[in-house]
C-alpha cells in the first residue's frame, strides 16, 4: 500500500469524527478534479498565501 494512502488510513482513525468526514468530503473532491484533468487550475492553498503575503507587505516609495 502507498504511504500516503496508509497515513491516510490511520489519521482517518485518530480524528475526531466531524474531522475524518471533512477530509473524506475534500479527498473525494480532488479524485473528482484529477479525473477530469481540472487539478492544474484550481488554485492551491500555497498560491494563496503567496498573493496575501503579496498583498500585506509595505509599499516601498
Amino acid at each position: 500500500m502507498d504511504m500516503l494512502v496508509e497515513r491516510l488510513d490511520e489519521k482517518l482513525q485518530e480524528w475526531e469524527p466531524s474531522t475524518a468526514a471533512e477530509v473524506r468530503q475534500r479527498v473525494s473532491e480532488l479524485i473528482d478534479l484529477a479525473d477530469e484533468g481540472l487539478l492544474e487550475i484550481m488554485r492551491s492553498r500555497a498560491v494563496e498565501q503567496e498573493v496575501l503575503d503579496i498583498l500585506d507587505e509595505p509599499v516601498s516609495r
